[in-house]
């Protein structure tokens, strides 16, 4: 990774952006972290505005309490490429600090979901929202982005994106005065 300013570094190889952000303000999260199952059907309804919620977990980081958020936008022009994001948002009561990684699909648009689609009927490679059924996104919900294919696209960007947090959280320190403020 390239340090590209004081918060952000970048992957010139495949256009990854990992960015650390501390957010003054009290954290725009639809519902705190022990409501999860609400937090992940509001999460779902927001990103369904611009591209799909692929799931979201709560994590501990470094003995805190955070959100965890995977989904997938979509750029703009002609050739509809994916962009896969991952944030782990660490909330207090009046701010929070924000890791994210944006991961853009470098490969073949659409390999992975064409590959899976080739041995699963359609109504499996679209299965209803797991946070919110009956939710339609601007990006529909797919078998394909599932973890559990990660290992057969190794480079992919949603693969990246699990990646960059699986590596990641584990080894995350928080400063003790952030840790030290009052939760969300």
């Amino acid at each position: 990774m390239q340090q590209l300013d004081d918060t952000t570094w970048g992957n010139p190889a495949t256009r990854d952006v990992v960015a650390l952000n501390y957010v003054d303000g009290e954290p725009d999260l639809p519902a705190r972290l022990d409501d999860l199952k609400r937090l992940r059907r509001r999460l779902a309804e927001h990103h369904a505005r611009t591209g799909c919620l692929i799931e979201a977990f709560v994590v501990w980081v470094d003995q805190l309490p955070a959100l965890l958020r995977v989904e997938k936008t979509q750029l703009g022009g002609s050739r509809g490429e994916l962009v896969f994001a991952a944030s782990i948002v660490v909330p207090k009561d009046r701010c929070s600090a924000v890791f994210q990684v944006i991961c853009p699909d470098t490969g073949v648009p659409g390999a992975r979901e064409t590959t899976i689609g080739r041995h699963v009927r359609r109504d499996e490679m679209y299965p209803p929202h797991p946070y919110a059924p009956g939710l339609r996104g601007r990006l529909p919900y797919l078998l394909s982005d599932d973890v559990r294919f990660d290992g057969e696209f190794p480079d992919h960007a949603l693969t990246r994106a699990r990646r960059w947090v699986a590596d990641t959280v584990p080894n995350v320190r928080v400063d003790p005065s952030f840790a030290a403020l009052p939760g969300f």
